[in-house]
């Protein structure tokens, strides 16, 4: 999850002051952004400030950051003959050095006090921001193409796939030392579509990351995938090749730890709206959270991300509780 945003009052001045994108280009201010809540709280890892949305700005379309809005595609891919405008052969080792640039300073700037997660979107997600042109309640535009464009999806999704897998592995070139990915919209397709247009692709990405870090010499580090609201296909998502399976808020504990490999680690899942209870009552829930997943092969994390009206004691109280507990837990 992305660990800044606004509800930090030093990540509010810097966007005073510079527009979201411009921040993500420039690696001093991503670097500087990325560490501001590992100051202010007792993580264990510190996650890129980056934006999933990187890679079809690469692939050559437009992505304005609206306020209020959210992301905004001028010229979204619209018809399968767009598929034409896309720089289907870019390199990303030039298009994106500003996010490896980014990565490398934060490495040095952290001194190794905790490990630095690289990200990227996943490509049925970024397929669908790319044709709905922004956010959507329905993702009707995106799913037509699914059943009125299925071949041209295929090759949309295998584009996307070939620029991904790349850019992870020259985030971990760049000093990155756990990969997420992000497949945010998954809560939009039943099962069956999942299954042909979401699962084969996260899988591929993990298997040639893994295989072309091998092939330059590099260890495979950690990967995590997060597919949120595909919760029919826990099972599924923990046996193709990613090391930690990240939960939503809506998936029960002990219905995650019975359906997934018990090979992979679980992530998460408390509700981000309990951010808005006490802090003694976010401590009950964190210690509930924990007793039913069990502390062990468990990242404790939100279900998803952090919202921009959170109090940050309270979320410090979320991460002060998961190690208090984890202790008391941990010690019998």
């Amino acid at each position: 999850m992305r660990q800044a945003g606004r509800y930090l009052p030093e990540f509010r001045a810097m966007r005073v002051e510079h527009e979201f994108f411009k921040i993500c280009r420039t690696p001093e201010l991503a670097c500087e952004i990325t560490l501001q809540p590992i100051r202010r709280f007792e993580l264990d890892a510190a996650i890129i400030f980056s934006d999933i949305l990187v890679i079809p700005q690469a692939l050559g379309l437009e992505v304005l950051m609206v306020p209020g809005k959210g992301p905004v595609f001028p010229d979204p891919i619209t018809v399968p003959s767009d598929l034409d405008r896309l720089e289907a052969d870019v390199d990303v080792s030039v298009k994106l050095k500003y996010v490896c640039d980014a990565i490398t300073l934060t490495r040095h700037k952290l001194e190794g006090k905790v490990p630095l997660i690289g990200f990227a979107g996943a490509p049925w997600t970024l397929m669908s921001y790319s044709i709905e042109g922004g956010g959507s309640k329905t993702l009707s535009k995106a799913k037509k193409w699914l059943y009125a464009h299925p071949t041209e999806s295929h090759q949309f999704l295998k584009i996307l796939t070939r620029v991904i897998t790349e850019y992870l592995i020259q985030l971990v070139i760049a000093g990155a030392q756990l990969l997420q990915v992000f497949d945010s919209n998954a809560e939009f397709l039943g099962y069956d579509l999942f299954m042909t247009f979401a699962l084969p692709y996260l899988q591929e990405i993990a298997t040639k990351v893994k295989a072309g870090l091998k092939s330059r010499g590099l260890a495979p580090v950690p990967m995590i995938v997060f597919a949120k609201g595909a919760n029919y296909a826990t099972r599924e998502l923990s046996e193709i090749g990613y090391d930690v399976v990240q939960l939503a808020w809506t998936v029960k504990p002990e219905d995650a730890r019975k359906e997934a490999n018990p090979s992979v680690s679980l992530q998460g899942n408390l509700d981000p709206c309990a951010m808005y209870a006490a802090p003694s009552v976010i401590s009950q829930l964190v210690r509930q959270m924990l007793e039913r997943f069990g502390t062990q092969k468990l990242i404790a994390n939100l279900g998803h991300g952090v919202y921009p009206d959170f109090d940050p004691d309270h979320v410090k109280a979320f991460i002060d509780a998961v190690h208090s507990h984890s202790e008391q837990l941990n010690a019998g």
